[in-house]
Protein backbone atom coordinates (compact mmCIF):
# COMPACT_ATOMS: atom_id res chain seq x y z
CA UNK A 1 0.00 0.00 0.00
CA UNK A 2 2.87 2.39 0.62
CA UNK A 3 6.04 1.84 -1.38
CA UNK A 4 4.73 2.87 -4.84
CA UNK A 5 3.38 6.12 -3.43
CA UNK A 6 6.15 7.38 -1.11
CA UNK A 7 7.71 9.54 -3.86
CA UNK A 8 4.31 11.01 -4.70
CA UNK A 9 3.63 11.64 -0.99
CA UNK A 10 6.87 13.58 -0.71
CA UNK A 11 5.91 15.56 -3.81
CA UNK A 12 2.64 16.57 -2.10
CA UNK A 13 4.80 17.97 0.71
CA UNK A 14 6.20 20.50 -1.80
CA UNK A 15 9.54 18.76 -2.31
CA UNK A 16 11.47 19.06 -5.58
CA UNK A 17 12.58 16.01 -7.63
CA UNK A 18 16.13 16.56 -6.37
CA UNK A 19 14.97 16.58 -2.73
CA UNK A 20 12.86 13.46 -3.29
CA UNK A 21 15.87 11.70 -4.76
CA UNK A 22 18.00 12.74 -1.78
CA UNK A 23 15.44 11.45 0.76
CA UNK A 24 15.00 8.13 -1.03
CA UNK A 25 18.74 7.67 -1.48
CA UNK A 26 19.52 8.63 2.12
CA UNK A 27 16.92 6.13 3.33
CA UNK A 28 18.57 3.43 1.24
CA UNK A 29 21.97 4.33 2.66
CA UNK A 30 20.54 4.05 6.17
CA UNK A 31 19.27 0.60 5.24
CA UNK A 32 22.77 -0.35 4.17
CA UNK A 33 24.06 0.40 7.67
CA UNK A 34 21.14 -0.99 9.69
CA UNK A 35 20.45 -4.14 7.65
CA UNK A 36 23.76 -5.99 8.11
CA UNK A 37 24.20 -4.85 11.71
CA UNK A 38 20.75 -5.99 12.83
CA UNK A 39 21.02 -9.17 10.74
CA UNK A 40 24.28 -10.14 12.44
CA UNK A 41 22.78 -9.25 15.83
CA UNK A 42 19.83 -11.55 15.12
CA UNK A 43 22.24 -14.39 14.29
CA UNK A 44 24.29 -13.73 17.43
CA UNK A 45 21.27 -13.88 19.74
CA UNK A 46 19.60 -16.58 17.61
CA UNK A 47 16.24 -14.80 17.94
CA UNK A 48 15.17 -13.84 14.43
CA UNK A 49 11.46 -13.67 15.26
CA UNK A 50 11.83 -11.22 18.16
CA UNK A 51 14.13 -8.93 16.17
CA UNK A 52 11.71 -8.99 13.23
CA UNK A 53 8.76 -8.05 15.46
CA UNK A 54 10.68 -5.19 17.08
CA UNK A 55 11.68 -3.74 13.72
CA UNK A 56 8.14 -3.94 12.34
CA UNK A 57 6.72 -2.16 15.39
CA UNK A 58 9.26 0.67 15.18
CA UNK A 59 8.60 1.06 11.45
CA UNK A 60 4.88 1.44 12.13
CA UNK A 61 5.49 4.21 14.68
CA UNK A 62 7.77 6.18 12.36
CA UNK A 63 5.31 5.83 9.48
CA UNK A 64 2.70 7.67 11.55
CA UNK A 65 5.28 10.32 12.41
CA UNK A 66 5.46 11.25 8.71
CA UNK A 67 1.99 12.76 9.03
CA UNK A 68 3.31 15.52 11.29
CA UNK A 69 6.69 15.97 9.63
CA UNK A 70 6.86 19.15 7.60
CA UNK A 71 9.73 20.50 5.52
CA UNK A 72 12.61 18.73 3.83
CA UNK A 73 14.88 18.26 6.84
CA UNK A 74 12.23 16.88 9.18
CA UNK A 75 10.89 14.55 6.50
CA UNK A 76 14.43 13.39 5.86
CA UNK A 77 15.00 12.68 9.56
CA UNK A 78 11.81 10.65 9.97
CA UNK A 79 12.45 8.78 6.73
CA UNK A 80 15.91 7.80 7.98
CA UNK A 81 14.56 6.45 11.27
CA UNK A 82 11.89 4.48 9.43
CA UNK A 83 14.48 3.11 7.01
CA UNK A 84 16.64 1.87 9.88
CA UNK A 85 13.65 -0.07 11.23
CA UNK A 86 12.51 -1.45 7.88
CA UNK A 87 15.98 -2.47 6.67
CA UNK A 88 16.30 -5.77 8.56
CA UNK A 89 12.71 -6.91 8.03
CA UNK A 90 13.19 -8.23 4.50
CA UNK A 91 16.49 -10.01 5.14
CA UNK A 92 15.32 -11.59 8.40
CA UNK A 93 11.98 -12.66 6.88
CA UNK A 94 13.83 -14.16 3.90
CA UNK A 95 16.23 -15.93 6.26
CA UNK A 96 13.31 -17.51 8.11
CA UNK A 97 11.68 -18.44 4.79
CA UNK A 98 14.76 -19.94 3.14
CA UNK A 99 15.54 -21.94 6.28
CA UNK A 100 12.00 -23.30 6.31
CA UNK A 101 12.27 -24.16 2.62
CA UNK A 102 15.48 -26.15 2.97
CA UNK A 103 13.63 -29.53 2.94
CA UNK A 104 12.83 -28.84 -0.72
CA UNK A 105 16.53 -29.30 -1.49
CA UNK A 106 16.25 -32.79 -0.03
CA UNK A 107 13.30 -33.53 -2.29
CA UNK A 108 10.40 -32.75 0.01
CA UNK A 109 7.59 -30.58 -1.38
CA UNK A 110 8.19 -27.09 -0.05
CA UNK A 111 9.21 -24.06 -2.13
CA UNK A 112 10.53 -20.73 -0.89
CA UNK A 113 8.67 -19.17 -3.83
CA UNK A 114 5.35 -20.08 -2.26
CA UNK A 115 6.09 -17.81 0.71
CA UNK A 116 7.40 -14.93 -1.37
CA UNK A 117 4.58 -15.38 -3.88
CA UNK A 118 1.98 -15.09 -1.15
CA UNK A 119 3.57 -11.81 -0.02
CA UNK A 120 3.53 -10.51 -3.60
CA UNK A 121 -0.14 -11.43 -3.91
CA UNK A 122 -0.84 -9.39 -0.78
CA UNK A 123 1.11 -6.52 -2.36
CA UNK A 124 -1.16 -6.66 -5.41
CA UNK A 125 -4.28 -6.48 -3.24
CA UNK A 126 -2.88 -3.61 -1.18
CA UNK A 127 -1.85 -1.58 -4.22
CA UNK A 128 -5.21 -2.07 -5.94
CA UNK A 129 -7.12 -1.06 -2.81
CA UNK A 130 -5.05 2.01 -1.99
CA UNK A 131 -5.25 3.27 -5.57
CA UNK A 132 -9.01 3.49 -5.28
CA UNK A 133 -9.20 5.36 -1.98
CA UNK A 134 -6.55 8.06 -2.39
CA UNK A 135 -6.28 11.14 -4.57
CA UNK A 136 -3.19 12.79 -6.12
CA UNK A 137 -3.31 15.51 -3.44
CA UNK A 138 -4.26 13.49 -0.33
CA UNK A 139 -2.21 10.38 0.44
CA UNK A 140 -2.67 10.25 4.23
CA UNK A 141 -4.55 6.95 4.03
CA UNK A 142 -1.36 5.41 2.66
CA UNK A 143 0.39 6.15 5.95
CA UNK A 144 -2.43 4.91 8.22
CA UNK A 145 -2.85 1.63 6.37
CA UNK A 146 0.91 1.14 6.13
CA UNK A 147 1.27 1.56 9.89
CA UNK A 148 -1.67 -0.73 10.64
CA UNK A 149 -0.31 -3.56 8.52
CA UNK A 150 3.14 -3.24 10.11
CA UNK A 151 1.56 -3.57 13.57
CA UNK A 152 -0.24 -6.72 12.44
CA UNK A 153 3.00 -8.06 10.98
CA UNK A 154 4.78 -7.52 14.30
CA UNK A 155 2.12 -9.52 16.10
CA UNK A 156 2.09 -12.26 13.47
CA UNK A 157 5.75 -13.11 14.12
CA UNK A 158 4.54 -15.07 17.14
CA UNK A 159 3.00 -17.56 14.70
CA UNK A 160 6.21 -18.13 12.74
CA UNK A 161 7.63 -21.62 13.44
CA UNK A 162 11.07 -21.99 14.93
CA UNK A 163 13.78 -23.46 12.69
CA UNK A 164 16.52 -25.44 14.36
CA UNK A 165 20.05 -24.22 13.71
CA UNK A 166 22.51 -26.56 12.00
CA UNK A 167 25.15 -25.73 14.59
CA UNK A 168 25.49 -24.46 18.12
CA UNK A 169 24.63 -20.82 18.72
CA UNK A 170 27.45 -18.34 18.23
CA UNK A 171 29.69 -17.54 21.15
CA UNK A 172 29.84 -13.90 20.13
CA UNK A 173 30.08 -11.32 17.40
CA UNK A 174 33.68 -12.36 16.59
CA UNK A 175 32.38 -15.74 15.43
CA UNK A 176 29.91 -14.03 13.09
CA UNK A 177 32.66 -11.78 11.71
CA UNK A 178 34.81 -14.83 11.00
CA UNK A 179 31.99 -16.60 9.18
CA UNK A 180 31.16 -13.45 7.19
CA UNK A 181 34.77 -13.37 6.01
CA UNK A 182 34.47 -16.96 4.84
CA UNK A 183 31.20 -16.19 3.08
CA UNK A 184 32.73 -13.31 1.15
CA UNK A 185 35.67 -15.54 0.28
CA UNK A 186 33.38 -17.69 -1.88
CA UNK A 187 33.57 -16.58 -5.52
CA UNK A 188 30.02 -17.67 -6.37
CA UNK A 189 28.60 -15.77 -3.44
CA UNK A 190 30.43 -12.60 -4.50
CA UNK A 191 29.18 -12.89 -8.09
CA UNK A 192 25.65 -13.51 -6.81
CA UNK A 193 25.81 -10.24 -4.88
CA UNK A 194 27.22 -8.32 -7.87
CA UNK A 195 24.65 -9.57 -10.39
CA UNK A 196 21.74 -8.97 -8.04
CA UNK A 197 23.07 -5.49 -7.24
CA UNK A 198 23.18 -4.52 -10.91
CA UNK A 199 19.77 -5.90 -11.87
CA UNK A 200 17.93 -4.83 -8.72
CA UNK A 201 19.68 -1.47 -8.84
CA UNK A 202 18.33 -0.96 -12.35
CA UNK A 203 14.88 -0.59 -10.75
CA UNK A 204 15.91 2.62 -8.96
CA UNK A 205 14.64 5.02 -11.60
CA UNK A 206 11.36 3.13 -11.91
CA UNK A 207 10.74 2.95 -8.16
CA UNK A 208 11.58 6.61 -7.59
CA UNK A 209 9.99 8.34 -10.57
CA UNK A 210 7.72 6.01 -12.54
CA UNK A 211 4.59 7.08 -10.62
CA UNK A 212 5.53 10.76 -10.93
CA UNK A 213 6.21 10.39 -14.66
CA UNK A 214 2.96 8.53 -15.28
CA UNK A 215 0.99 11.03 -13.20
CA UNK A 216 2.51 13.97 -15.07
CA UNK A 217 1.58 12.24 -18.33
CA UNK A 218 -2.06 12.39 -17.26
CA UNK A 219 -2.48 8.81 -16.07
CA UNK A 220 -5.02 8.57 -13.23
CA UNK A 221 -3.98 7.17 -9.84
CA UNK A 222 -6.41 4.27 -10.20
CA UNK A 223 -4.74 3.29 -13.50
CA UNK A 224 -1.30 3.71 -11.93
CA UNK A 225 -2.26 1.33 -9.13
CA UNK A 226 -3.38 -1.21 -11.74
CA UNK A 227 -0.11 -0.87 -13.65
CA UNK A 228 1.92 -1.30 -10.47
CA UNK A 229 -0.21 -4.23 -9.38
CA UNK A 230 0.22 -5.82 -12.79
CA UNK A 231 3.97 -5.94 -12.20
CA UNK A 232 3.53 -7.55 -8.80
CA UNK A 233 0.93 -9.97 -10.18
CA UNK A 234 3.65 -11.12 -12.56
CA UNK A 235 5.84 -11.64 -9.48
CA UNK A 236 3.20 -13.92 -8.02
CA UNK A 237 2.99 -15.99 -11.18
CA UNK A 238 6.76 -16.34 -11.34
CA UNK A 239 7.16 -17.16 -7.65
CA UNK A 240 4.40 -19.78 -7.65
CA UNK A 241 4.50 -21.33 -11.12
CA UNK A 242 6.76 -19.96 -13.83
CA UNK A 243 9.90 -19.39 -11.76
CA UNK A 244 10.34 -22.92 -10.33
CA UNK A 245 9.68 -24.35 -13.79
CA UNK A 246 12.28 -22.07 -15.40
CA UNK A 247 14.79 -22.86 -12.67
CA UNK A 248 14.31 -26.59 -13.14
CA UNK A 249 14.56 -26.23 -16.93
CA UNK A 250 17.44 -23.74 -17.30
CA UNK A 251 19.10 -23.75 -13.89
CA UNK A 252 20.10 -20.75 -11.81
CA UNK A 253 22.52 -19.57 -14.52
CA UNK A 254 19.90 -19.49 -17.29
CA UNK A 255 17.30 -17.91 -15.01
CA UNK A 256 19.66 -15.11 -13.93
CA UNK A 257 20.71 -14.43 -17.53
CA UNK A 258 17.07 -14.29 -18.63
CA UNK A 259 16.31 -11.79 -15.86
CA UNK A 260 19.13 -9.50 -17.02
CA UNK A 261 18.00 -9.74 -20.66
CA UNK A 262 14.45 -8.86 -19.65
CA UNK A 263 15.80 -5.79 -17.84
CA UNK A 264 17.54 -4.58 -20.98
CA UNK A 265 14.28 -4.80 -22.92
CA UNK A 266 12.11 -3.35 -20.16
CA UNK A 267 14.11 -0.21 -19.43
CA UNK A 268 14.98 0.50 -23.07
CA UNK A 269 11.32 0.64 -24.05
CA UNK A 270 10.27 2.46 -20.85
CA UNK A 271 12.66 5.27 -21.79
CA UNK A 272 10.74 5.92 -25.00
CA UNK A 273 7.08 6.04 -23.98
CA UNK A 274 4.52 6.55 -21.22
CA UNK A 275 1.69 4.99 -23.24
CA UNK A 276 -0.65 3.04 -20.97
CA UNK A 277 -0.94 0.25 -23.54
CA UNK A 278 2.83 -0.17 -23.83
CA UNK A 279 3.30 0.08 -20.06
CA UNK A 280 0.67 -2.63 -19.58
CA UNK A 281 2.78 -4.90 -21.77
CA UNK A 282 6.07 -3.98 -20.10
CA UNK A 283 5.04 -4.22 -16.45
CA UNK A 284 4.79 -8.05 -16.37
CA UNK A 285 8.51 -8.19 -17.17
CA UNK A 286 8.98 -7.33 -13.50
CA UNK A 287 8.29 -11.00 -12.86
CA UNK A 288 11.57 -11.75 -14.62
CA UNK A 289 13.69 -8.74 -13.67
CA UNK A 290 12.95 -9.21 -9.97
CA UNK A 291 11.19 -12.46 -9.02
CA UNK A 292 13.06 -14.87 -11.30
CA UNK A 293 16.45 -13.47 -10.35
CA UNK A 294 15.49 -13.56 -6.67
CA UNK A 295 14.53 -17.23 -6.94
CA UNK A 296 17.82 -18.00 -8.68
CA UNK A 297 19.73 -16.23 -5.91
CA UNK A 298 17.78 -18.02 -3.19
CA UNK A 299 18.38 -21.37 -4.88
CA UNK A 300 22.13 -20.74 -4.79
CA UNK A 301 22.11 -19.34 -1.26
CA UNK A 302 20.18 -22.34 -0.02
CA UNK A 303 23.09 -24.55 -1.05
CA UNK A 304 25.92 -22.22 -0.06
CA UNK A 305 24.88 -20.73 3.30
CA UNK A 306 24.49 -22.60 6.63
CA UNK A 307 21.31 -22.09 8.64
CA UNK A 308 23.04 -20.34 11.54
CA UNK A 309 24.30 -17.63 9.16
CA UNK A 310 21.08 -17.20 7.21
CA UNK A 311 20.22 -13.71 8.46
CA UNK A 312 23.78 -12.48 7.96
CA UNK A 313 23.99 -13.85 4.42
CA UNK A 314 20.63 -12.32 3.52
CA UNK A 315 21.78 -8.98 4.94
CA UNK A 316 24.92 -9.08 2.79
CA UNK A 317 22.80 -9.94 -0.23
CA UNK A 318 20.55 -6.97 0.50
CA UNK A 319 23.59 -4.79 1.22
CA UNK A 320 25.04 -5.30 -2.25
CA UNK A 321 21.88 -4.30 -4.10
CA UNK A 322 21.27 -1.56 -1.57
CA UNK A 323 24.61 0.14 -2.26
CA UNK A 324 23.95 0.30 -6.00
CA UNK A 325 20.29 1.22 -5.60
CA UNK A 326 21.09 4.00 -3.13
CA UNK A 327 23.67 5.52 -5.45
CA UNK A 328 21.34 5.31 -8.43
CA UNK A 329 18.41 6.72 -6.47
CA UNK A 330 20.56 9.63 -5.35
CA UNK A 331 21.41 10.50 -8.93
CA UNK A 332 18.02 9.57 -10.36
CA UNK A 333 16.51 12.85 -9.20
CA UNK A 334 19.13 14.79 -11.13
CA UNK A 335 18.92 12.47 -14.16
CA UNK A 336 15.15 12.67 -14.24
CA UNK A 337 15.16 16.45 -13.87
CA UNK A 338 17.59 16.72 -16.81
CA UNK A 339 16.52 13.91 -19.16
CA UNK A 340 13.03 12.84 -18.11
CA UNK A 341 12.17 9.34 -19.27
CA UNK A 342 15.42 9.07 -21.21
CA UNK A 343 17.18 8.42 -17.91
CA UNK A 344 15.78 4.87 -18.01
CA UNK A 345 18.38 4.00 -20.67
CA UNK A 346 21.06 4.03 -17.99
CA UNK A 347 19.12 1.29 -16.20
CA UNK A 348 19.17 -0.85 -19.34
CA UNK A 349 22.95 -0.47 -19.42
CA UNK A 350 23.25 -1.91 -15.90
CA UNK A 351 21.36 -5.03 -16.96
CA UNK A 352 23.66 -5.30 -19.96
CA UNK A 353 26.64 -5.40 -17.60
CA UNK A 354 24.95 -8.07 -15.44
CA UNK A 355 24.14 -10.44 -18.31
CA UNK A 356 27.63 -11.90 -18.95
CA UNK A 357 28.35 -12.04 -15.21
CA UNK A 358 25.18 -14.05 -14.60
CA UNK A 359 26.04 -16.48 -17.37
CA UNK A 360 29.63 -17.02 -16.25
CA UNK A 361 29.20 -16.90 -12.48
CA UNK A 362 25.90 -18.56 -11.60
CA UNK A 363 25.42 -22.31 -11.43
CA UNK A 364 22.83 -24.86 -10.44
CA UNK A 365 22.62 -25.66 -6.73
CA UNK A 366 23.90 -29.16 -7.40
CA UNK A 367 27.07 -27.71 -8.98
CA UNK A 368 27.77 -25.22 -6.20
CA UNK A 369 30.39 -25.65 -3.53
CA UNK A 370 29.13 -27.35 -0.36
CA UNK A 371 27.83 -25.16 2.44
CA UNK A 372 30.48 -23.97 4.85
CA UNK A 373 30.20 -25.52 8.29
Amino acid sequence: MASPFWPKYFETRALTPEQIGIILAAALLMRLVAGPLVGMFADVVQSLRLVLASCAGLAAATAVALLWADGFWLLLLVALVQASALAPTTSIADALSVNAARPQIAGRPFEYGWIRGSASAAFVCGTLVIGQIISPTDLTRVIWLNAALLVVAAGATALVPRVASQSAPHSGASMVASEVHRLLGMARFRILILVSALVYGSHAMHDAFAVIRWSNAGIDTSVISVLWSEAVAAEVMVFFLIGPALLNRFGARGAAALAAAAGIMRWSIAAMTSSVMVLAILQPLHGLTFALLHLACMRMMGSLVPTHLAATAQALYAFGSGVVTAALTLFSGFFYASYGGGAFLAMALLCGLALPLAWSGFSDARDSAPRIA
